[in-house]
């Protein structure tokens, strides 16, 4: 493995978590803010008053007394997903991907019966995946049907798109996709695929593995170094959107390509990681401080789309 010293990170413009935290996080995030994005439901809540797409509201379960309800919630579902509304990390998400006789399966083929079911939905009310463990609610989604135009490319989950948004300008982009390593999640801490993405036409430029660089999914065999993000420019402007939706100046979005509706908005980070930066072979910082120095904030979304576009392109390094 190779290392590098901080003054090579730092010579190459890379952000690190104490600067993040204090120079962008602390600075541009106000903390009254951060429920608009800490719970999922407000998120979901926030972007349809916005007309923002996002995954399809079947039921929010609040109390214990109401797990009993979700069979009939999910009565006429081909699928669903149970997810706790303050949770992180794709922690406490659970996808039922087909529903037979009554009978729930998950994207493995693993039958899930009613009393996991209604554990899971239990622990997610007592706060187990909760930042800070604080009781939290269950929101039962709409299955997202899979793009066929991401076919072969992810193991089991279906891939998600991240965009980093800093004062409305979408600065960088990166691709996850799930492995068997991930359990069929997009975290790439627990080894889900990042392709690092170009900010003005959604290619491909560099793909990383537990922070290593990769050419081919590992399970898929899939070639990453000519991939092409449909619907780019619908996903640049969602993302510079979501700025004045929730008032928040550092921000990560993270969206999924449904073969019906199109992008949809997943969900939205006030503390976005920097694998970003690994996944695209170089550092964040400089577009960071491009935008800092600018001194016009009027700018549409439309606007900030198109300087983003122009002033962040990248070249391929694979």
């Amino acid at each position: 493995m190779k290392y590098a010293w901080p003054w090579e990170l730092s010579r190459s413009g890379v952000l690190n978590m104490n600067r993040r935290n204090i120079s962008y996080i602390g600075r541009y995030n106000q903390r009254k803010f951060y429920k608009r994005v800490d719970d999922k439901l407000i998120t979901k809540q926030l972007a349809l008053a916005n007309g923002i797409a996002v995954p399809d509201l079947i039921g929010v379960v609040h109390q214990q007394h109401k797990i009993q309800e979700i069979p009939t919630m999910v009565l006429d579902r081909t699928g669903f997903v149970i997810k706790p509304a303050k949770g992180s990390g794709g922690k406490g998400i659970m996808v039922i991907t087909r529903v037979s006789n009554g009978c729930y399966y998950k994207p493995n083929g693993h039958e899930v019966t009613h009393s996991e079911i209604y554990r899971h939905v239990s622990n997610i009310l007592s706060g187990l995946f909760s930042l800070g463990g604080k009781p939290d609610v269950a929101i039962v989604e709409g299955l997202i049907e899979f793009d066929p135009v991401f076919e072969g490319l992810s193991y089991e989950g279906v891939p998600d798109i991240r965009l980093i948004v800093f004062k409305g300008f979408p600065v960088m982009g990166m691709l996850r996709l799930s492995t068997a390593a991930s359990d069929g999640k997009a975290n790439l801490h627990q080894g889900a695929v990042g392709v690092g993405l170009d900010i003005a036409t959604g290619n491909s430029l560099h793909a990383v593995q537990f922070d290593l660089p990769v050419d081919k999914h590992p399970d898929t065999h899939f070639p990453l170094s000519n991939i092409v993000v449909p619907h780019w420019e619908t996903l640049l402007h969602t993302a510079s959107s979501a700025y004045e939706m929730c008032e928040l100046g550092y921000l990560g979005t993270d969206m999924v390509l449904d073969k019906n509706k199109g992008p949809l908005l997943l969900e939205l980070n006030a503390r976005p990681g920097l694998t970003i930066q690994i996944a695209n072979g170089r550092g964040i910082l400089p577009r960071l401080k491009h935008v800092e120095a600018m001194k016009s904030s009027t700018m549409s979304v439309e606007e900030r789309v198109a300087y983003a576009k122009k002033h962040f392109c990248s070249n391929p390094i694979f």
